[in-house]
């Protein structure tokens, strides 16, 4: 006769479920706090269902229109009755708004379509509905209703690109006047770099200085750069602010030591100079503490070493100091980079109309104009320039040395 069977692995299958019951409340709370939320904007960015889910038995008509030519009569028919429904529904304001975004101006004709339809019963539904609005007698909106009734569409990247689909399939760029997504991420690219090469360059001399500095004086020179930290983000806003305004702070220092007029007032606030001044102030902690990790971890006996050797200050620095900090410069310039490419309220507080980013964009389409879809898209886009810059850093440098030293 068999003997039992055993569903344990033993002590190690034990021990492994221990700890797995450790850090399952870690891995519960990624997957809660940050899987979940980026599958969500990731599958957002693509899948649209509102038009299908409205008009089902009209898409199905428009399955075979060409868009040469109106729809035949059973689809104004089919239309109809599926606007009445939509209204009755309470979906009619969602369905127009997606339509609208195709093309401007329809979601007042199919609002308005659908309380001149209340009161007819039958047809001919063509007559009727052109009579209506004369919109129905344009295949734009037929295209337009088409094309936003694809539950998976690529639509919303089309348009974080600034390019649009045309009936005939393929992709162009966007009227002149409507390009302004690639404008506003190329202008955040460059700001983001910007503010990177200015954090390196101040960040790089105060993590150098905290780490040849004394245990007491490097504890007091890294409170003073943990101070930001511990200040709220919308008071250190608010004090470049103050600083920094025509009749700030800095404006009035230089009027009184001459070096400006009153009437030559510097505009350093709500434009693009405020921005890189606010955010670099805001970003700088972000870069000193990578450099300062991995420097603490370079003995300062290899710059004497290489001195005594013959190599002058600068020959010691880039030959020996530079290549070792290296990890450091590309962690806090991975930091730093890709935190300001999502920054939201400093733009918005100092940036004023020329100091907006993407980010800034990305707030309008979640909170005003409600198109969740292309702010997902724009989201995704900047993921992918986040991935990409991943994957030049590990190309460079190498993911084992994203460490901060040690």
């Amino acid at each position: 006769m068999a003997g039992p069977i055993k569903l344990s692995g033993g002590p190690g299958y034990r021990a492994k479920l221990r700890a797995l019951g450790l850090v399952a409340p870690l891995l519960i709370f990624i997957v809660v706090t940050f899987v979940a939320p980026l599958g969500t904007m990731l599958v957002r960015s693509v899948y649209d269902p509102v038009v299908a889910d409205a008009f089902p038995e009209t898409l199905e008509l428009l399955d075979d229109w060409d868009g040469s030519e109106l729809p035949q009569e059973a689809v104004y028919a089919m239309a109809a009755r599926e606007i009445k429904r939509a209204g009755t529904e309470r979906t009619l304001g969602q369905v127009a708004s997606r339509v609208n975004r195709v093309q401007g101006g329809l979601r007042s004709a199919i609002t308005r379509t659908e309380r001149e339809l209340r009161d007819i019963e039958q047809g001919p539904w063509r007559e009727s509905m052109t009579a209506i609005d004369s919109v129905w007698a344009d295949p734009g909106i037929w295209y337009a209703i088409k094309t936003t009734g694809e539950r998976f569409t690529a639509r919303h990247y089309w348009n974080a690109l600034d390019l649009q689909s045309l009936p005939d399939g393929s992709v162009v760029r966007q009227p002149e006047d409507r390009r302004i997504y690639l404008r506003l991420l190329w202008r955040t690219l460059m700001i983001s770099g910007l503010i990177t090469l200015l954090s390196l360059i101040l960040g790089y001399p105060i993590a150098h200085l905290i780490a040849c500095s004394s245990p007491s004086r490097a504890n007091l020179l890294l409170i003073l750069v943990l101070v930001p930290f511990w200040t709220s983000l919308l008071v250190r806003t608010t004090a470049w602010i103050v600083l920094l305004q025509t009749q700030g702070v800095l404006n009035e220092f230089l009027v009184t030591i001459g070096l400006i007029s009153d009437g030559g007032r510097l505009a350093m606030i709500y434009n693009m100079t405020g921005t890189i001044v606010a955010m670099t102030h805001v970003l700088l902690p972000f870069m000193v503490l990578p450099l300062y990790s991995v420097m603490s971890s370079i003995p300062s006996t290899q710059m004497d070493a290489a001195a005594s050797l013959g190599a002058t200050p600068l020959q010691a620095f880039l030959r020996v100091y530079w290549p070792q900090s290296l990890p450091g410069v590309g962690a806090g310039g991975l930091l730093v980079f890709i935190l300001a490419i999502g920054y939201y309220i400093t733009p918005a507080l100092v940036g004023g109309s020329d100091g907006q980013l993407i980010s800034n964009m990305i707030a309008y389409h979640m909170q005003t104009s409600l198109n969740w879809g292309l702010a997902a898209a724009l989201g995704g886009v900047l993921l992918l320039i986040v991935l990409v810059l991943y994957a030049v850093y590990e190309r460079l440098l190498g993911v084992e040395k994203i460490g901060l030293g040690g």
